[in-house]
């Protein structure tokens, strides 16, 4: 899936839409997303500077929305759902995140329900850990 279909799927926006790309994708079960981190991140201007590293909770939300293309991929009434952050259990930092770096985030489906999910997530830079966390949501209503 491309840019185009990610926006489909997920409303967030510059600047805070944090995929390039889905590589794979297993309906209701699993999905493995891209998010190529360039220099020009409007977060890279205070975190650091003159030392720049993606910040780890941003991570951990490019993380969140995978998770959230993954839940609305596949149902007929997307468009009027949302998909909030919930909460992080066991979330760690194993490496820096630096512009250049691509970085690749696997999630699979722990638990679902009929309004929440719990998902494990790892993200990955040239096949080494980068962060991992479990990753809470909850399906909504957009009206609601």
């Amino acid at each position: 899936m491309n840019i185009a279909g990610i926006m489909e799927s997920i409303p967030h926006r510059y600047p805070f839409l944090l995929l390039d790309r889905v590589e794979e994708m297993e309906a209701g079960r699993r999905i493995v997303a891209l998010k190529n981190v360039t220099i020009n991140e409007p977060f890279f201007v205070g975190h650091f500077p003159g030392a720049p590293i993606m910040p780890g909770v941003l991570i951990v939300e490019a993380m969140a929305q995978a998770g959230a293309v993954l839940l609305l991929h596949d149902m007929p009434d997307r468009h009027s759902k949302l998909v909030y952050f919930t909460g992080i259990d066991k979330a760690r930092f194993r490496r820096t995140v630096l512009p250049g770096d691509q970085v690749r985030m696997t999630l699979e489906v722990v638990k679902r329900r009929a309004r929440t999910c719990k998902m494990k997530g790892i993200a990955e830079v040239d096949g080494k850990l980068a962060a991992q966390a479990e990753i809470l949501s909850a399906l909504v209503d957009r009206d609601a």
